[in-house]
């Protein structure tokens, strides 16, 4: 039987202070940087080791981070010569006519982003959506942030947390639990229906009643040093021929891309590679045929703008992924080999026990899979802890005679709308970064919608075993 240590217990007290701190809208990096510490020293017994854990931490969260600042920070370089040329005006035009209004502008860029993230999974789909739909979104009268809460819940919560045609998700639980995944993904099924319903009707709800009070800040975030000025080369504009053809043609290149993702099977990392690439020569096509002879220095400045607000935009959640990396496997690359023997991972841990120590029957199974998910989904990743829902759930319902794939598609979709990217600030800086808008903002704002979307959830789950 697994033992907790200090270690554990002090990485829990620090998870409830980190959470009491976001939940009361205040900056934790300096408790994420003081939790870190104070883990490093409760490991090693050594202040020195401590520090150097501190910045080692640093490092492997900056390297976990580093595709999605980098597929970020193009796609931002892109869309501000898209912006300069005139070129997003174009292309926006036959959006207009279908997005009116801001109802529509949330449920059509909700849905779209749902139904591709299916396909590709939400990574590449935040780039293909962003790009495309948000401009229109903001015009139409949605806030930056409405956009950003759309994308996020339908992408890395119902699509995401349901896998229904990538299936990388169910067939991690299913493993677990001993069961065809196909068990799991038609209990996945209803479960998903009422999640997705009520996150989202409550999320709307929330946004419209803040639109009407004038409580929506509808600033977006921006860098002063890529702000266009007036009499700036950067308002170089191309004829309006040139505008409808790149219009066309950037579509039918990412177009493209989702035909070879499908005929290809990429997925993950390689689809997002694929739209970063696709991006970086379109920039590079652009910027060529708009700037002429200075094309050199501004394809060059396009890209130090764009990762000056990728990293402006990242620096803020480094600290605090860092911090929460070591609930996993990480801690061993930060910090070295100081978790308890059969351990995997502080977190894993902490539901591996929290499992094992209440008594089993429907009520007590269908709660404590909703937090041993919850409670895996803090280290930001969604799928870390998966694998430990199914093999609970296989406990649960072996005891309580039933339920198992219930109780797995339970544990698998509180797991990954908490950690896939709807709440945990740095899962969900994909997003927050298309739309420009503040990712611990984007998290309160999802929040409230999303606890009653598990509560509710939790509740019908119950009815089904």
């Amino acid at each position: 039987m697994l033992e907790l240590t200090l270690l554990h217990y002090v990485y829990l007290f620090l998870i409830l202070i980190i959470l009491g701190v976001m939940i009361r809208k205040r900056d934790c990096s300096l408790i994420c940087i003081a939790g870190i510490f104070i883990l490093g020293l409760i490991s090693t017994n050594s202040i020195s080791q401590s520090i150097i854990s501190v910045f080692n931490s640093f490092i492997y969260a900056i390297t976990e981070l580093l595709p999605t600042i980098l597929i970020i920070s193009v796609i931002v370089s892109l869309s501000k010569l898209l912006s300069v040329t005139g070129i997003n005006e174009v292309m926006i035009r036959p959006f207009t006519k279908l997005i009116k209004n801001d109802v529509l502008a949330f449920w059509i860029i909700g849905l779209t982003m749902m139904v591709v993230s299916w396909f590709f999974w939400p990574s590449p789909a935040v780039a293909l959506i962003g790009a495309v739909f948000v401009p229109v979104a903001i015009k139409s009268g949605l806030p930056a942030i409405g956009a950003a809460v759309a994308m996020n819940l339908f992408g890395h919560g119902i699509a995401l947390s349901s896998d229904l045609i990538i299936q990388g998700a169910p067939k991690l639980t299913s493993d677990a639990a001993g069961i065809p995944v196909e068990s799991v993904i038609s209990a996945t099924i209803p479960l998903i229906i009422v999640m997705g319903i009520v996150t989202t009707v409550t999320a709307f709800i929330m946004l419209k009643r803040d639109m009407k009070k004038g409580k929506i800040n509808n600033e977006i975030i921006t860098d002063a040093s890529i702000e266009v000025e007036e009499n700036s080369i950067l308002k170089t504009k191309l004829n309006d021929k040139w505008k409808i053809i790149f219009s066309v043609l950037i579509p039918i290149m990412f177009f493209i891309d989702v035909v070879l993702m499908g005929l290809l099977d990429l997925k993950g990392g390689d689809a997002t590679a694929l739209i970063g690439g696709t991006a970086i020569f379109l920039l590079l096509i652009i910027s060529i045929k708009t700037f002429k002879n200075e094309s050199l220095e501004n394809i060059t400045q396009y890209f130090i703008d764009g990762f000056q607000f990728g990293f402006k935009v990242f620096g803020p959640v480094i600290p605090i992924a860092a911090f929460f990396y070591l609930g996993d496997m990480g801690f061993i690359k930060i910090i070295g080999e100081y978790l308890p023997q059969n351990s995997t991972g502080i977190v894993n841990d902490l539901g591996y026990v929290l499992a094992h120590s209440v008594p089993l029957n429907n009520g007590v199974s269908v709660a404590t899979l909703s937090t041993v998910g919850i409670i895996t989904g803090l280290d930001g990743s969604g799928f870390s802890g998966i694998s430990l829902t199914g093999s609970i759930a296989r406990l649960f319902a072996t005891a309580t005679g039933g339920g198992v794939a219930t109780l797995t598609a339970l544990g698998q979709i509180c797991a990954i709308w908490v950690g896939g990217g709807t709440i945990i600030p740095w899962a969900l800086i994909p997003v927050a970064a298309i739309c420009k808008v503040s990712p611990f903002e984007l998290a309160r704002r999802n929040l409230i919608p999303v606890i009653i979307g598990i509560i509710v959830t939790s509740i019908f789950a119950l009815f089904l075993l």
